[in-house]
This record gives structure tokens, C-alpha cells and sequence, in this order.
């Protein structure tokens, strides 16, 4: 069964292909990891009573689990994706990252739904490490496939590049130590 896409976001017009960007996420992840998914709710702002308010200004997605016969769900900030008052190039450059900040989002909130529902073995120390490698793994697989050119040609660079950014990521860390 399809996942359906509910739109009650108030912005018109939505960002072009979005439904279909949505889709290609949802179909580029394994159908087990979706099994229990409803439905993904596009809104403006997310408004959860569980919430504090300050919280939910900056969430860009959030996960429904089930409860009782109502199926689990996912909704989706798009007003965080895609902020409504800001200058042209915050903008320009919110849409130019749209596509993958969706996916991260999505692939982010599967994750937790994967995890909850069907892994369970994970424990609660490690269930945000594990959320966080899952949303890794599908997005460098996404985009793999999304991107299928470049990956080819960036395929014998990347051990190299990986090398570099553990080593800057070290070097940060051991600077901030030393402060």
C-alpha cells in the first residue's frame, strides 16, 4: 500500500516536483522499513501539544507513532525547509538544498520509525546513534542514485575526501579541548 502525501500547508504555490521528490525518497528505501507508515502530512509549522512552543518553531519533521488503531505517520515542516521571511539569497540557497534537506528529514524520520517499530533491539543510549547512521546510509544511497554521474566520477575520490574530513573533524575536536 502506497504512503499517501496529505498537503494542509497554506503556502501557494508548493515548490515544484515536491510530491514527486517525496515519492523517490519513499520508493529509494527498503518496503520493510515502511511497513506501519500511513501517510506523510505536509504542514507550515509543526503544533504539537507535546511540545514547548520553542521547540516546535524549529522541528522539521516530526514522527506519530501508533496509537491504539491510528497508524503511524510523518509530518513535515516546510516552513523550516523553506523559510517564508528572509532575505533573497537565504531563499534561494533554502531551495537549492530543498531536495536533500527533504530527504534528510524523511530518511531521518523512517529511521526513528524503523527503530521504534521493528528494531528491538536498540537501546534507548543508542537510539539516536542509530537513527543517525541509518539517515546516513540511505541518504549517501539516494544519493548515489539520484546523482548518478557525479558519483561515478567522484567514486575514486571519495575514500580520500572521507580521510580528509576525519582528520579535520579530529583536529576540531581536539581544538576544542584545548580551549
Amino acid at each position: 500500500m502506497p504512503i499517501k502525501i496529505d498537503n494542509l500547508s497554506q503556502r501557494q504555490p508548493l515548490p515544484a516536483k515536491l510530491t514527486e521528490t517525496i515519492n523517490r525518497v519513499v520508493d529509494s528505501t527498503p518496503r520493510e522499513h515502511l511497513r506501519g507508515l500511513e501517510r506523510i502530512r505536509l504542514v507550515d509549522t509543526i503544533s504539537d501539544p507535546r511540545l514547548r512552543a520553542g521547540q516546535t518553531a524549529k522541528l522539521p519533521g516530526l514522527y506519530h507513532p501508533r496509537q491504539g488503531t491510528q497508524p503511524a505517520w510523518l509530518e513535515v515542516a516546510l516552513d523550516v525547509l523553506m523559510p517564508p521571511s528572509t532575505p533573497f539569497y537565504k531563499k534561494w540557497m533554502s531551495r537549492l538544498s530543498l531536495k536533500t534537506n527533504l530527504a534528510a528529514v524523511l530518511f531521518s524520520l523512517i529511521g526513528q520509525h524503523y527503530h521504534l517499530t521493528l528494531r528491538h533491539s536498540v537501546k534507548k543510549g543508542q537510539f539516536e546513534q542509530s537513527v543517525r547512521a541509518y539517515t546516513e546510509k540511505q541518504l549517501k544511497k539516494w544519493n548515489e542514485n539520484e546523482h548518478t554521474f557525479r558519483a561515478r566520477l567522484f567514486k575514486p575520490l571519495q575514500p580520500t575526501l572521507e580521510r580528509w574530513a576525519r582528520s579535520l573533524q579530529k583536529r576540531a575536536k581536539e581544538q576544542k579541548r584545548g580551549r
